[in-house]
C-alpha cells in the first residue's frame, strides 16, 4: 500500500538513503532539511521522482502535512557537527522530537525516533542491551548529543504513554556508507579521506578502544523492518553490527583497501570518549527477523569508491 512518508533530517547521510528506499518501495517521500549538516547533492537524484517532495524546513519550527509514517532523522550526528553549536544540537533533539509528536498526534501517524548508541555513554556492561539504563557525562561536551537524544526517548515515551501516539525507537549504532560528508569528523570518513590522500591516519588514544561498524544498507532494513512491526512492540531496539573492532584495526583495513601509503599517528583521546561500544541485537533478531548481513570489508570497500569519487 502506497504511503505517505515523511523524513525529517532527509537530506542527511542516513536520511538520504532512506527517502530513496522508500521512493524504491513505492511510497510518497516528503524530505525535510535545513541542510545544517544534510546537503541537496545527497538527494538530487531523488528531485527526478514525481513522488519526491524537499522541503527547506527547521524541525525546531512546527511543521503540519498529512503524513501516515514520520522517521525523525533531524539531528547533527558527529562530534565535530553537534559540539559546534551544542545548544542547537539539545534544542533539536528536544524540540525537534516534540514537533514530530504533536504532528503525529494531529494526523495520527506512526513515528519512529532515530536514537543512538549514545544513549549508553561509557558502558559499563558489555556488549549493551536495551535494558541498561548507561553511564552518560550529564555536562560533558558530548552531553549535548547524549542526553538531547536520550530526552527525546523519554519524550517519546510520555506521548506514548500520555496520548496513545503511536511511537518506534531504535538506537543506531556507528553507521557508513556513501554520502558520508568527508569533513563530519566520524572515524571511518576521517580514516578514509586521509588514506586517499595519503596523509597521516589520526588515532586519538591508543587505538584499542573498541567500535561495531554497520553499512548503511543494513541500517535501512533494520529501520523499515521496526516501523513496519505491530503496535505491541515500540522498542528501543539496538540496530547495529555485533562486530567489534578496535580502532586501530579498522585504519589497517583502510590502509590496506586503499593502498595508501599514510602512517599511524596517535594524539590524546577526547573527553568522555567511549571506550567500548558493541550491540546486543537479540531482540532485534526476535522481533524485526534482522541481522546485518554486510561485512566491514564489503562495506569499505563500497564507501572508499564513493569516496574515490568526490574527492
Amino acid at each position: 500500500m502506497k504511503k505517505r512518508i515523511l523524513v525529517t533530517g532527509g537530506a542527511g547521510f542516513i536520511g538520504s538513503h532512506l527517502c530513496k528506499y522508500l521512493l524504491e518501495q513505492g511510497h510518497e517521500v516528503l524530505c525535510l532539511d535545513n541542510y545544517f549538516t544534510g546537503s541537496k547533492d545527497n538527494v538530487l537524484p531523488l528531485l527526478k521522482s514525481p513522488y519526491f517532495e524537499l522541503i527547506r524546513h527547521d524541525i525546531m519550527n512546527p511543521y503540519h502535512a498529512e503524513v501516515d509514517e514520520i522517521y525523525n532523522l533531524a539531528c547533527p550526528a558527529s562530534p565535530i557537527h553537534y559540539q559546534y553549536d551544542p545548544i542547537k544540537t539539545i534544542n533539536v533533539s528536544v524540540m525537534g522530537a516534540i514537533n514530530v509528536l504533536n504532528l503525529a498526534n494531529q494526523v495520527k501517524a506512526k513515528v519512529l525516533q532515530a536514537s543512538t548508541s549514545e544513549v549508553y555513554g561509557d558502558p559499563k556492561i558489555h556488549p549493551q542491551t536495551e535494558s541498561y539504563w548507561g553511564n552518560v557525562n550529564p555536562i560533558g561536551i558530548r552531553s549535548c548529543y547524549d542526553e538531547g537524544k536520550r530526552c527525546a526517548e523519554t519524550i517519546f515515551m510520555d506521548y506514548h504513554r500520555q496520548y496513545q501516539v503511536k511511537i518506534k525507537i531504535i538506537r543506531i549504532f556507528n553507521t557508513y556508507g556513501p554520502n558520508m560528508h568527508p569533513q563530519d569528523g566520524r572515524v571511518v570518513s576521517n580514516f578514509i579521506v586521509q588514506a586517499l590522500q595519503n596523509k597521516d591516519i589520526t588515532i586519538y588514544g591508543t587505538g584499542n578502544q573498541t567500535r561495531s561498524f554497520q553499512y548503511i544498507d543494513d541500517l535501512i532494513k533494520g529501520m523499515t523492518r521496526m516501523m513496519a512491526t505491530g503496535e505491541e512492540f515500540i522498542g528501543p531496539v539496538n540496530i547495529g553490527n555485533p562486530g567489534e573492532f578496535t580502532i586501530w584495526e579498522l585504519a589497517e583495513h583502510i590502509i590496506r583497501l586503499t593502498g595508501s601509503k599514510s602512517k599511524i599517528i596517535y594524539l590524546p583521546l577526547p573527553s568522555d570518549d567511549p571506550t567500548q561500544r558493541k550491540p546486543d541485537i537479540s531482540l532485534a533478531r526476535e522481533k524485526l527477523n534482522w541481522e546485518p548481513l554486510i561485512s566491514l570489508e564489503d562495506g569499505l570497500k563500497e564507501t572508499i569508491r564513493y569516496f574515490k569519487g568526490i574527492l
